[in-house]
């Protein structure tokens, strides 16, 4: 008897791997909120996340819209820059007001966010004939344009603060709350991080910084505690700042830890020396007539631009400007809490 071919056995299918499992009932750690990073597929997990109050892990709610639009009033044909693009929030509705004819120019430093966000708004349908993205911070915003062959805009936005994706992903080293390394960098490739940051400055210049850069109360006792130390990871700098302030409670501790992050985010990234130059370059983008609104989240910022549309009014090339600060509404802070702190301010380009 002759044998015939073996029959070529089929491999073995491969097991099933459940998703790993976390302890509790809702996931506590920034990795492990798969449905709210897949907002696609479980719509109704990130609307009962909307609902509490709280922002989705790995995205943002974008702050003031209804009071940016009226601010700006974007129109079909015209451009704009959206100098801090983010999550894209406002710049999706800002583009959906350009059209037809429009453009705009987004920019976002961050390089690890900004993919995402241009693929966002490709996926609703903006291609590169009415919306490009430049990997620049906003003190660039003359040269981005330059680039981009536009000599000025009629519209532009700021909106200064930090993304909810970066503070809420430990890996970025924003996070209060979570352990992660000491970074704080917008840019993770450029510039020192928070912990070498701390490690090298003199307690004088730390004192003034965490005054300058966040009111922080306590500088002068926090300084000699925090610097020339090295803090690996946000956990352990947080529970140095606590336990230097023994004699302050819980609650005020906690906010101290905030303000300290605030002030070391600001110096890491030298936020305001980029203010001030945007600032500086702002009338010169605008078009006559042009429209400009600015976000801020604290009083260093908000004097800045005060002080700045200001000195644009005097100087003859603003012909407005914001007499007060506009807030979020109560019915918006009470939905999205981090929009609390948030001042937005305007000008208009003298025609």
């Amino acid at each position: 008897m002759i044998d015939g071919p073996e029959p070529i056995s089929s491999p073995a299918p491969a097991p099933h791997r459940r998703r790993p499992r976390y302890a509790g009932k809702n996931p506590r750690h920034f990795a492990d909120k798969y449905k709210e990073h897949d907002p696609a597929r479980h719509a109704a997990t990130v609307a009962k996340v909307l609902a509490s109050g709280k922002t989705p892990a790995g995205t943002h709610r974008p702050i003031m819209v209804a009071e940016i639009l009226e601010t700006l009033a974007p129109q079909p044909g015209e451009s704009a820059a959206d100098c801090t693009l983010g999550y894209g929030g406002h710049a999706r509705e800002i583009l959906a007001r350009l059209s037809p004819g429009g453009r705009l120019v987004g920019l976002d430093a961050d390089p690890i966010e900004l993919p995402k966000t241009e693929a966002r708004l490709r996926a609703l349908g903006f291609g590169p004939e009415i919306f490009t993205a430049h990997r620049s911070n906003f003190a660039g915003l003359p040269q981005v344009l330059a680039s981009a062959g536009l000599s000025g805009v009629d519209v532009i936005l700021a909106d200064l603060g930090i993304s909810s994706m970066q503070i809420d992903d430990p890996a970025r080293g924003f996070s209060v709350k979570h352990s992660g390394p000491l970074d704080m960098r917008m840019n993770p490739s450029r510039g020192l991080p928070a912990s070498a940051f701390l490690a090298r400055v003199p307690a004088a210049d730390l004192a003034c910084l965490l005054t300058d850069n966040a009111d922080e109360p306590h500088a002068a006792a926090l300084a000699p505690l925090l610097a020339g130390r090295v803090f690996r990871t946000t956990t352990e700098l947080a529970e140095a700042i606590r336990a230097a302030l023994p004699r302050v409670n819980d609650d005020a501790a906690d906010l101290s830890v905030r303000r300290v992050f605030q002030a070391l985010r600001i110096a890491v990234n030298d936020e305001f020396s980029a203010l001030d130059t945007f600032l500086r370059a702002l009338p010169q983008c605008l078009k006559p007539g042009g429209r400009v609104a600015v976000l801020t989240f604290h009083s260093g910022e908000d004097r800045r631009v005060k002080k700045a549309f200001a000195a644009g009014q005097r100087d003859g090339h603003y012909a407005a400007i914001a007499d007060e600060v506009i807030r979020p509404s109560p019915g918006e802070q009470s939905a999205n809490p981090r929009s609390a702190p948030a001042k937005l301010r305007w000008a208009r380009r003298a025609g």
